[in-house]
């Protein structure tokens, strides 16, 4: 199958709300912590203003007042205030890490569910450390700013609406001259908006690319140190990282430059009202209380513009990822079930491809015109040139993609009138190059079939021909595999797959190159085991080795999506064709490679035997 070049999608400088909204409906479910959550912080908040109006009132009325029944009256109330207030901090803090941590488990649960019912074409062309990224770091940053981002959104909001309360209490022409500079704030912070998100969304899309390079250079490490490619390789991650540095530097400077603007407008604020509270209380308007309430309730208002301003530029980077993880969220499968589909209970029967036409590109068909009807229990072996089509018809039968043209059946029906899930739950894989979970060679073999017992486990490693090589393992059926199986040979992981397949118990049963990469004792033992499951079974064989598809009821030669030949192995070496000229060619390397290994000189060189 060709590959995919991954392009993502680019987003534009502007959002109308809509990602922000999506971002706000993931709190949607825990209504009632957020309402908890927003009903603490404004209390908490309040108290904070409410706090410094008894503080204007002790100097006024206590210190300078000399009322020492007053003051004592105001220290108690601001004592038990103070309780209040600590209870309420702690509550709001709770509820916050308990969102949070909800939002986080929600998005990437979804997320994971989401990406089991893409189809398998989505992850051919989309780099796996694509996905990882949008999984983790770009969810976490989504529940960081509908947690915490809105803990200091709120925080602020609520500080603002009460210090302008307790300013106009106080007095209503220096709330003005302290109003005048939010206009100005709005301004400055529209003209740094765009410029900051634009740089956002560059390091975003950059952190995927070097998680993508992360992830293809530690599971490819060995092709990299085979091949000699460190150098190569770290000169392609400087230059990612490096461009990623660059955006990053100019988005925190942006953001860095926006606080000073902010800071500067505040001092302005501060100096006005000093100058004007001055005059005031010069004629008797103003106390000393009241310019020191005004100085306090300056920061409270301004303070949290600027700490708004900081939120605003991690409210960019949570939206630049929030576009990225909704993007996933949207993707839509190729393949889907019809809504009138139905679980077939069984896809035993005849197999049919009738005028199958299938293209991975628009203008390069794979497979055109393709025709073939398989017996139910029979045995069909596929060869053929690579890239002439073998595994392209196996992966139409399991329905990871679906035909252009034509129809696929099984038991006389369009298999698309089927679920997917009905189908491919009834189907059986050994690949290549198989894969193993981390966790145990148990594990592993149940995976199959999740409620299996120990002793069916063992059952089924026995057909497989894989028990005799566990035994001989240290933990025997409990010994780890390591990440992807890489704890064992090639051999025993494919022995492992098999015995999966067994307990599986498919209807359909399809080998793909399974023992291309094994020696020849090991090629014994899993051919023993294919001829277990294949019996009774409909089977389809993709073969490299042309050896082990003599049994095999009908032998397919594929070659640019079209059958060149067919029939069995004894038929087709009559018919001195395609596949005779392949098993002969084959059959001769193999004599040649025998003769060497017992003749050769280990440098290339056949030494004549001696007579």
């Amino acid at each position: 199958m060709e590959e995919y070049e991954f392009h993502e999608e680019e987003f534009t400088t502007q959002f109308n709300g809509r990602t922000l909204l999506r971002i706000l409906e993931q709190v949607k479910p825990y209504w009632p912590k957020l309402l908890g959550f927003v009903l603490l912080v404004s209390l908490v908040s309040f108290l904070d203003s409410y706090f410094t109006f008894l503080s204007k009132r002790i100097i006024d009325e206590g210190i300078l007042g000399r009322d020492r029944e007053a003051l004592r009256s105001i220290v108690t109330l601001y004592g038990s205030l103070i309780l209040v207030q600590a209870v309420g901090v702690f509550g709001f803090i709770y509820l916050t890490g308990i969102l949070g941590e909800r939002v986080r488990y929600d998005l990437r649960r979804r997320l994971f569910n989401h990406l089991q019912d893409l189809s398998l074409s989505y992850f051919n062309r989309t780099p796996v450390g694509w996905i990882m990224s949008r999984v983790t770091s770009d969810t976490d940053r989504i529940a960081e700013l509908v947690t915490w981002g809105m803990l200091d959104v709120t925080w602020g909001i609520m500080n603002i609406v009460a210090a302008t309360y307790f300013m106009f209490r106080i007095n209503a022409s220096l709330a003005l001259i302290v109003f005048a500079s939010i206009p100005v704030l709005v301004v400055v912070a529209a003209l740094f908006k765009r410029k900051i998100l634009t740089e956002y969304r560059e390091v975003r899309r950059l952190n995927s690319k070097i998680t993508g390079t992360y992830a293809e250079n530690i599971t490819g490490v060995r092709v990299t140190k085979a091949l000699g490619r460190e150098k190569e390789n770290l000169r392609e991650f400087q230059q990612l990282s490096g461009s990623m540095y660059r955006a990053g530097y100019r988005a925190a400077w942006l953001s860095a430059l926006f606080l000073p603007a902010v800071q500067l407008i505040s001092a302005f604020a501060v100096a006005a009202v000093v100058w004007y509270g001055g005059l005031e209380q010069r004629v008797g308007d103003m106390t000393i209380g009241g310019i020191q309430a005004f100085f306090s309730y300056i920061t409270f208002m301004l303070w949290p513009i600027q700490e708004m301003a900081r939120v605003y530029a991690e409210m960019q980077q949570s939206i630049a990822s929030a576009e990225r993880v909704f993007s996933l969220i949207d993707a839509v499968p190729d393949i889907s079930d019809r809504r009138d589909a139905e679980d077939p209970g069984t896809v035993t029967g005849d197999i049919i491809f009738d005028h199958v036409d299938f293209y991975y590109e628009a203008d390069e068909p794979v497979l055109s015109d393709f025709n073939l009807h398989v017996r139910q229990g029979e045995t069909i072996a596929l060869v053929g040139p690579t890239g002439g089509g073998k595994s392209t018809i196996v992966n139409l039968l399991c329905r990871f993609f679906e035909p252009r043209n034509g129809a696929i059946r099984m038991a006389g029906r369009d298999y698309r009138e089927w679920t997917l899930h009905g189908i491919q739950s009834r189907i059986g894989i050994v690949l290549q190059t198989p894969h193993l979970f981390s966790g145990s060679i148990r594990e592993n073999i149940r995976y199959g079939r999740l409620n299996a017992t120990d002793e069916e486990v063992e059952t089924a490693a026995r057909v497989a021909g894989a028990h005799d090589f566990i035994t001989t393992l240290a933990e025997g059926y409990d010994e780890e595999v390591g990440e992807g199986g890489n704890l064992l040979s090639v051999g025993q992981k494919q022995l492992i797959s098999l015995a999966r397949a067994v307990l599986a118990d498919p209807e359909i049963f399809i080998m793909d190159e399974a023992t291309s990469s094994v020696d020849t004792l090991t090629e014994a033992l899993i051919q023993k085991g294919m001829d277990a499951l294949m019996e009774g079974r409909t089977s389809f064989v993709i073969a490299h080795r042309l050896s082990t598809i003599k049994r095999a009821d009908r032998i397919l030669v594929i070659e640019q999506g079209r059958i060149k030949e067919m029939g069995s192995h004894a038929q087709l070496i009559r018919a001195r064709g395609h596949y005779y000229r392949l098993y002969t060619q084959q059959f001769r390397s193999q004599l040649e490679r025998a003769y060497e290994s017992e003749y050769g000189d280990g440098n290339g060189h056949v030494l004549q035997p001696a007579t």
